[in-house]
């Protein structure tokens, strides 16, 4: 069985989609960090047979709607004293500034490059995948695609 040293404190991101973790590491923008991160690829997993992992030393102030918005299956595990104090189960956010990009080239926020991007989530309507809509010009985007 793989060893990776154990947090005394920080965040344990847990249950992301095999090979997700690299995205989800752009998207935290965790290169930036000035802390130990380390990725695990590939773990086993009872649930999915398998998964990535990331550690974050010593960090606790990472947006956490962002991996809600990736996987909704992930968890976050607060991890202080070498302990788990607290098991974060994620949910979908009602909206995303910021996080992506609008894909229409006639979109303001094309033009008008300050502008936020704004991601709103849509409700219901018997979809398979959560779908997001531009805020703007009303684009869809979903993440799970």
């Amino acid at each position: 069985m793989l060893n990776i040293d154990s947090l005394e404190r920080g965040l344990v991101i847990d249950h992301i989609e095999a090979g997700k973790s690299m995205e989800i590491y752009k998207f935290l923008k965790l290169d930036k960090l000035d802390c130990s991160v380390a990725i695990i690829k590939n773990a086993r997993s009872k649930k999915t047979g398998k998964k990535d992992i990331i550690k974050i030393e010593d960090q606790m102030d990472i947006d956490l709607d962002v991996l809600g918005f990736i996987d909704p299956n992930i968890t976050v595990n607060v991890i202080d004293g070498g302990k788990i104090v607290e098991k974060r189960h994620l949910t979908m956010p009602k909206q995303v500034v910021n996080v992506v990009r609008c894909k229409n080239p006639r979109c303001i926020t094309s033009i008008e490059q300050e502008l936020p991007q704004v991601f709103n989530l849509v409700e219901g309507a018997g979809r398979e995948h959560p779908v997001y809509r531009c805020a703007y010009c009303e684009q869809e985007y979903s993440p799970n695609k």
